[in-house]
Parts: C-alpha cells; structure tokens; sequence
C-alpha cells in the first residue's frame, strides 16, 4: 500500500513555501528553501559515505534545527533516524548505538570529548558529523556538518527510493532496563499525529493525496511551534515533526537547560501558537514567572499549550489559564509506544480533574486476564490503543510480543499504564506497572499519591517509592522537594494523603531532598530515589 512519507510532504512545504521559515534558533532563521537544501547536502554526504538502505543515523544533538536537517536528510535518502538521550553516559551510549546499527553520528562539539572515549567500542560508526556549538575545534576524525550541509546536489532520492516501510526509531528508556527501540513506520507516524488533527492524514496515501497536499494542505505558512522539552523525546520529536508537516516553524531555545524567563520571552518574540512541554517541571515554573511579573509577557499569540508523558495537575492548568484565557492545554495521554491512548482538555470554560482523561476512540482498559474493565467497577487495567501503532521494538521480538498484543484480531499497543475506568467513562491514570508497589497485599500506584503530595501548598515536587518492609512487604515512601521558604512536617504530609486517599495509600514515611532532579523530559529515576530514601532511613536494599 502506498505510504505517507515526510520526505516527500517536507519538499512539498519547501516547494510552495520557499521563503516562509522553518526553523528559528536565537538570531538565526532557517526558511524552507534552505532547510531543504541542507537535507540534500547532508543526505547526499551520507550516501557518498556508503549507507544503505534503512541504515540507522543517530542524532546525539540538543535542541536546535541541525537536529531536524538531519532528521529531514534520512527521511531523503531512506535512513533510520535514531534519537540518542544527551544525558546518557558511556556505557548507555554505546549499548545504544551498538543496539541500534548506527552507522553514523551526528553530533554537537560539546560531546567530542566523550564519543573519543567510546569510538573504538562502535566498529560500525563510519560517519561522524561534529556540529560547531563554540566549544572547540572539529576532531580529525569527524566532518563539520556545514561542510556537508553545503555539499552541491540536486535534490536527493537514493537509488532504492523512498519505501512503504521506512523507519522511525524512538528509543525509549521507560522506567527500568535498558533502553528499547521503538520501530514506527513514518506513515503510520503521520496518520497516528498529523492524522489526529486532518482526517486527511488517515486516508489511503497515493499520488492523487500528495497532489492534494501540494495543491490545498501546505499553501501558507503553518502554526509556529515551539517544543521546550528536548527533540530527543517523543514529546517534543513527534509535535515537531507534526508542525513541519504542515508547513509550519519550529522554534528552538539556545539554552541548554530549562530557562523559564527565555521560554516566556521567546514566544512573545516569535509569536509562538503552540508550547510544548511536559507536565508541572514546566508549568509550575511558568506560573511562579508570570505571577510574580504581571504584564511582562504577551502569551496571547499561543493557541495550544500541550503536554505528555507525565501528569499535569489542574491546579497549575488553571493558573495559566488566567494569563491567556484564550488557550486549550491538552494533556495527552501518550507514549513512545502508543499514540492517543486519551487526553484531557482544559480551557477557560471548562476543565478536567488531574489524572482525568477521556479515553480515546481506539482505545480500551484490559484487565490482566484479558476482560475490558466495566467503567464504574473500580477495577484496575492496563490501557491499550489499536490502528497506528510501532510495529515492535527493534531486535526484542520477546518484548515486542508483550507490549503489541493481537485482540479481536487486530494489533493492540499496550505499553503497560494502568488506569481506571470511572462511571462516566473518564480515566483515572494510575502509572506504570513496572514502579507498582505492593503493600500488604495492596497495589499503590507511584503517580496518583505524588500527585495528591504535590496539592499540599508547600511541597513542589514529590516522588514516591517502596522500600522493603517486614510487615508490609514494601513500605511506601515519599521523596519530597519542598517550595523555597516553605517547611512541612513529614506526619503532616501523610495526614494530607489520607485526607485525599485511602489509607493504605498514604507513605508510612516521608523523607525530603533538595531537588528531585527530574530529566528534560519531566521523567524521574525512580531507582536513584529508592536509593535516597533508603540511605535516608537506614533501609537496606536487596542485591
């Protein structure tokens, strides 16, 4: 069947909307004429370079329009982009890019000094594409990325062509292990995001639609997004890739660390439609920026405001509400694995409770033995969602058969979030089962007490862990990062919960730290904070 391809959708928007921009970072601006042109050069290096068809490219890059050229330049020439976590040491790195195939790397200067450390340990990684960032000079063994970038071509199409089943590689590092690449066909991608908003996108993709897409859908510049969670991310990744699929703009932070007051001036500056980010690490920050500095910031150009991969609490929801009544804030329930499991929708007029999401059109909660669970039960499931999904984790058949399960005879992604199923239809997200804590006989889910600690006026953030107990089995155990200037006893924290919650819900302790020290993503380590909690209290930890 014919198949949707960015490659082909990009070069349209480059076609039709030559001046208009594509990517913004800081001073520079990148229009679509040249975004397409350096694709070419860099896709054109890489096939003078050797590459075959689908051989896997990763970008080990911050936030910035390298990061989608490239991306764009595989898409051109039949490669794999594969995502590669910045903040990943040695030993992930390699297991990585060796899990991974990669034949080549694409790279910020800043990363030289620890890619020389594991080169020799990648015999696979013939090209290495160093971007100049400031921090030094360009290793003898790697080609600046400007000079391929401006390698003279014509516009690229490898000799294999542009496949039905070309690849995108999202890897993800979950919760536990080590990290797994999910495989999405790019058609199946743009149907699952693009296809969300443009029923369009969810038709039979031939000649006749790219026709159509060149001739009604890309014929003026599309909304200006800017994504202030990494690329690297499928939060960020996969809405960037959405904008540019319309025509659109990415906006890009030089900083390369969450600068709450650069994210506020940069869309006042750019006139930003659509922010993106992830959860209350974000949002909480903003709040405390525009409370404390009424009228500094004009928000009103931002349509969307949207957010995955943890929750968001409708406290801070409606606290940005009223600085631009004007917006939708949709929380969506998504995953690198699955793609419109529900979401909820904030505006103005009308919200929904934290943790509360309508469950998709393709979407259902499974018990464990395999029943859908009757809303109002107050039994527990696991969410699945079925139509466009991965087709597997890349070389993990054994995982790819738990998580993408046939039901009914059709393909379920099933990540493994547990949820739910109230009367009136609503989710109530529980988390994930692999952070599940078993107290005295009892499953706590880590997320819905976090998210209770987290309404107590001086808490900032919280996590939630088990630790071994002689009479509970685990214990639960909350890590609390307090606001600045504020103070709370650990009894008063439990009793908040219970107030909230069932008993057995509520930590038997509390133990505080400075900083939680979520990851760009808004994720926690849950392993470093088990760690914590037990030095804290005196707990050994098995193994």
């Amino acid at each position: 069947m014919p198949a949707f391809n960015y490659a082909t959708i990009w070069e349209i928007a480059a076609d039709n909307l030559p001046d208009a921009e594509a990517c913004v970072h800081g001073d520079r601006r990148i229009l679509w004429k040249d975004f397409d042109r350096r694709a070419d050069g860099i896709a054109r290096t890489l096939l003078d370079a050797g590459v075959q068809q689908q051989d896997k490219v990763a970008q080990y890059l911050y936030n910035c329009p390298e990061y989608l050229e490239s991306m764009f330049a595989c898409f051109k020439a039949g490669l794999v982009p594969v995502n590669t976590n910045y903040r990943y040491a040695d030993d992930e790195l390699t297991y990585l890019w060796d899990n991974a195939d990669a034949v080549a790397v694409v790279f910020h200067g800043a990363f030289t000094e620890r890619i020389e450390g594991i080169k020799d340990q990648l015999p696979r990684v013939k090209t290495w594409l160093w971007v100049d960032d400031g921090s030094g000079p360009c290793p003898d063994w790697a080609m600046p990325y400007e000079t391929a970038a401006a390698t003279p071509t014509e516009r690229v199409v490898a000799p294999w062509g542009r496949g039905d089943d070309d690849l995108l590689f999202m890897y993800t590092g979950g919760t536990t292990g080590m990290p797994k690449g999910v495989m999405w066909r790019q058609d199946s991608l743009i149907r699952a995001v693009v296809g969300a908003t443009d029923p369009f996108y969810r038709e039979v993709a031939d000649e006749e639609h790219y026709r159509r897409i060149r001739e009604e859908k890309i014929v003026a510049p599309g909304f200006r997004q800017l994504p202030g969670c990494p690329l690297m991310h499928g939060t960020g990744q996969f809405t960037a890739l959405m904008i540019l699929a319309t025509g659109g703009c990415v906006v890009t932070m030089p900083a390369r660390h969450f600068d709450v007051d650069l994210m506020l001036d940069t869309v006042q500056q750019e006139k930003v439609n659509m922010l993106v980010i992830v959860g209350d690490a974000f949002a909480k920050p903003m709040v405390k920026a525009l409370d404390e500095n009424p009228g500094r910031w004009d928000l009103t150009s931002v349509f969307i405001m949207t957010s995955s991969g943890v929750m968001w609490s409708q406290e801070t929801k409606d606290a940005l509400l009223k600085h631009n009544p004007g917006m939708m804030l949709i929380d969506a329930f998504s995953s690198s694995e699955a793609i419109g499991l529900g979401q909820s929708v904030s505006t103005a007029g009308g919200s929904s409770g934290t943790a509360k999401f309508q469950l998709g059109d393709t979407s259902r909660v499974i018990t464990d033995d395999g029943r859908d669970v009757v809303p109002g039960s107050g039994e527990i499931g696991r969410v699945a969602v079925k139509g466009y999904t991965p087709i597997g984790y890349y070389k993990d058949p054994e995982k790819s058969a738990s998580t993408f399960v046939q039901i009914d005879g059709e393909t379920y992604s099933i990540p493994g979030d547990y949820a739910q199923v109230e009367a009136d239809g609503t989710l109530t997200l529980l988390g994930r089962g692999s952070v599940c804590i078993n107290t005295g006989g009892e499953k706590v889910f880590p997320e819905e007490v976090e998210e209770v600690l987290k309404l107590h006026p001086a808490v900032l953030d919280s996590v939630v862990v088990g630790l071994p107990d002689d009479k509970f089995g685990q214990a639960i155990t909350g890590v609390v990062e307090l606001r600045e200037g504020q103070a709370a006893e650990a009894d008063a924290l439990i009793e908040h919960v219970k107030g909230k919650l069932a008993s057995f819900k509520a930590p038997k302790n509390v133990v505080f730290i400075d900083t939680v020290g979520r990851a760009p993503n808004g994720k926690v380590d849950y392993k470093r904070m088990t760690q914590y909690a037990a030095e804290e209290l005196g707990v050994d930890i098995p193994g």
